[in-house]
């Protein structure tokens, strides 16, 4: 009998550890191929708003017209914004409570954009270390289903007269799409990770930027209110 050399019938016939394998990297795959498309569609999504609101805060308006906008945004405000609004709102808290002292207050502003840097931050980092633990594990996965499947390959020998090419290439060809399933998962995860990291390190250093400049703006406000 001609055995099936196809890929599906390969995979029929592998042996139930090579097939577990095989199966657990197409979960894999089928996983990172989802937070790529989440984490595509967030971090967009955060740098156009951020975009968006940076044009707005240094096109000179009102803080206060702008703070309005940030909390009525619909689904929240994210990125910039929502340093600002937290940094804002912990001014406006701190002149209401009497305090006039501005290093004071500006020390709890910063603490308070720090704190809402972090929670937009680790909201674009979700996901990002199981890419990292894919593209790093997927190609050793693969790789110890395809020594399984030689090993099942070299074992078989010893059953037959003959070693000849029909009946090594089967278990050998199993054997390799294991390691071919391995890459496939690790590749596109080791891309996306870089990339995203990249994006997120970005991001981060505009929130830092911008965390600074507003502090001196607001610092500058808390001096003209203890003047006055």
């Amino acid at each position: 009998m001609t055995a099936d050399m196809s890929v599906i019938g390969l995979l029929l016939d592998a042996s139930m550890p090579v097939q577990i394998v095989i199966l657990l990297l197409i979960g894999a795959s089928v996983a990172s191929w989802s937070i790529i498309f989440t984490k595509r569609r967030l971090i967009r999504r955060t740098t156009d708003a951020s975009d968006e609101f940076e044009a707005a805060f240094w096109s000179g308006g009102d803080l206060n017209t702008l703070y309005r906008s940030a909390t009525q945004a619909k689904g929240g405000s994210i990125g910039m914004a929502g340093i600002f609004e937290a940094g804002f709102r912990e001014f406006n808290r701190a002149l209401k409570g009497g305090s006039l002292d501005p290093d004071k207050v500006i020390e709890e502003c910063r603490r308070a954009m720090r704190v809402a840097q972090m929670r937009e931050v680790d909201r674009l980092e979700q996901g990002l270390a199981t890419l990292a633990t894919i593209g790093s594990t997927s190609p050793y996965v693969g790789l110890f289903g395809t020594v399984w499947g030689i090993m099942g390959a070299f074992m078989g020998l010893a059953n037959v007269q003959s070693a000849t090419l029909a009946v090594v290439a089967p278990p050998i060809a199993e054997a390799l799409i294991a390691t071919a399933m391995g890459l496939f998962a690790a590749i596109p995860a080791v891309i996306a990770y870089n990339r995203y990291v990249d994006k997120v390190v970005r991001l981060e250093y505009r929130y830092d930027g911008f965390t600074e400049e507003f502090s001196s703006i607001l610092q500058r406000h808390a001096r003209t209110k203890q003047g006055n």
